[in-house]
C-alpha cells in the first residue's frame, strides 16, 4: 500500500510489516516497525509490505532494492536459472514451486529453504515427498498411471528409458517432455469372421478362426506399426496356405487340424511380434448355398444306401433263423410236437374253437381239444 504524506502525517508500520521510503519516486531506505511523521512537502511516499509475503514492489525491479545491505540483510534471496525449478520450504514447510528468476522472502519470521531441481530432467527425485507434487498442481507436474494388468514404458525426448511396474507416477513438466505408454499384458482375442478362401478344388468359402494371445515384450509390440493389423494379415496369410493346398473334402475332415496346424506357424513369427499364441481354432467353415445342396443331397444318399444295407441283412438274419429252427423242428420229433403246441396255446387264446380235417391223430386230439374248450365256453 502506498500513501502519499501530506502536511505532516502519521505513518504506523506493524510488527509484521515492513516499510520501503520513497522520495521523488526514488527509493532512500527501508523502515523497521515504528511510528512515523513527514512533511508533505517532502514529497515523501511509503510502501508497506507483510513479512509473510515474498518480498515484492509493484511495477518495480527487485534488483535496485537488493543493493541496500540494511534490506537484504532481512531478506533471503534466491536465483532460480531457466532450467531449474526450487522447492521453497518456509520453516521445514512446503510453501510454493519456483520458477526461473530472482525471488525474495523476509526472513524476520521464517526460516527459508530452497531444493533445487533440473527442469531438464522430467523425472522427479525420490527424497520431493507425494504431497509436495499433489499441492504442486498439473501445471508444473504431470501424473501417469500403469494399471495392474499393464505394463508402462517411459519415453524421455522420445528416448526409450526404461519398463515402469504397476503404480502411479509424476514427472517434470519441462523443457524436455516425459511420456509413459501403456500395453496391455492381459490375455487378448483375434477373431477373424466370414475370411473368404479358395480350396484346391476351387471351392470358395468363408471361414471363422479364433486365436488367442498374450503381449510379452511390450517394447517390441510398440515398435510394430499397426500391431493388431499385422497379426491379423499373418493369420490371415496362414490360414489361406493351408486352405489353397487341400481339397473340399480333405479340408471338412481334417478340420480339427487347421487350428494346431497355424498355431504352429503363429509360434514361429512370436518373437518378431513380441507375443505369445496361446490357442487357436476354427469355429465355423461356412460353405456356398449350391455347394450345401450337393453335400446335403449326397449325405442323403449315403444315409439311404446305409438305410438299406442294414434291411438286407436284417432279413437275411431273419431267414437264417427260420431256416435254423426248420432244421431243428425237421431233426427232433419232440421239439416239434412241444412247437405245435406252443402254437395250438396262441391259437386257443384267440378263438373260441378249431375244426381240424384231413389230418392223424394230432388233428383229432386238437378237435377233441377245441370241442371241449367251446363246451366250456
Amino acid at each position: 500500500m502506498k500513501e502519499k504524506v501530506k502536511k505532516m502525517t502519521k505513518f504506523i508500520i506493524r510488527e509484521d510489516e515492513r516499510g520501503l521510503l520513497f522520495r521523488e519516486g526514488r527509493y532512500v531506505k527501508p523502515l523497521a516497525p515504528g511510528t512515523y511523521r513527514f512533511w508533505s512537502f517532502a514529497n515523501h511516499e511509503i510502501a508497506t509490505l507483510k513479512t509473510n509475503q515474498p518480498f515484492r514492489v509493484p511495477e518495480r525491479d527487485i534488483e535496485p532494492f537488493l543493493q541496500d545491505d540494511r534490506l537484504r540483510a532481512e531478506l533471503t534471496v534466491v536465483d532460480v536459472p531457466d532450467y531449474e525449478y526450487a522447492l521453497h520450504f518456509e520453516d521445514g514447510k512446503f510453501a510454493r514451486l519456483l520458477t526461473a528468476g530472482k525471488h525474495a522472502f523476509w526472513n524476520v519470521w521464517k526460516r527459508h529453504e530452497f531444493v533445487r531441481v533440473d527442469a531438464r530432467d522430467p523425472e522427479i527425485p525420490p527424497e520431493v515427498d507425494v504431497s509436495v507434487l499433489t499441492r504442486i498442481g498439473s501445471a508444473y507436474v504431470q501424473s501417469c498411471e500403469v494399471a495392474s494388468h499393464e505394463a508402462g514404458l517411459l519415453f524421455i525426448g522420445n528416448e526409450f528409458k526404461r519398463m515402469l511396474r504397476p503404480g502411479v507416477y509424476r514427472f517434470w513438466r519441462g523443457p524436455v517432455p516425459a511420456l509413459v505408454k501403456t500395453v496391455d499384458t492381459r490375455q487378448q482375442q483375434l477373431d477373424m469372421t466370414g475370411q473368404e478362401m479358395m480350396t484346391e478344388d476351387k471351392v470358395t468359402l468363408r471361414l471363422n478362426f479364433v486365436c488367442q494371445y498374450r503381449i510379452v515384450d511390450p517394447l517390441k509390440s510398440l515398435e510394430i506399426r499397426s500391431f493388431e493389423d499385422q497379426v491379423y494379415v499373418l493369420l490371415q496369410l496362414i490360414l489361406r496356405e493351408y486352405v489353397g493346398t487341400m481339397k473340399l473334402d480333405e479340408l471338412l475332415r481334417a478340420k480339427q487340424e487347421i487350428g494346431s496346424y497355424a498355431l504352429g506357424k503363429l509360434k514361429e513369427k512370436a518373437g518378431n511380434y513380441g507375443v505369445e499364441f496361446l490357442s487357436a481354432g476354427v469355429k465355423d467353415i461356412i460353405l456356398p448355398g449350391d455347394v450345401k445342396e450337393i453335400l446335403n443331397t449326397v449325405l442323403i444318399a449315403e444315409k439311404k444306401a446305409q438305410a438299406n444295407l442294414i434291411t438286407r441283412r436284417e432279413e437275411t438274419a431273419s431267414t437264417r433263423s427260420l431256416l435254423n429252427t426248420a432244421k431243428l423242428l425237421d431233426e427232433n420229433e419232440t421239439l416239434y410236437r412241444l412247437k405245435e403246441l406252443e402254437f395250438m396255446e396262441k391259437i386257443c387264446d384267440k378263438i373260441g374253437s378249431v375244426s381240424l380235417s384231413n389230418g392223424g391223430n394230432v388233428l383229432e386230439q386238437l378237435n377233441s381239444l377245441f370241442s371241449v374248450r367251446g363246451t366250456r365256453g
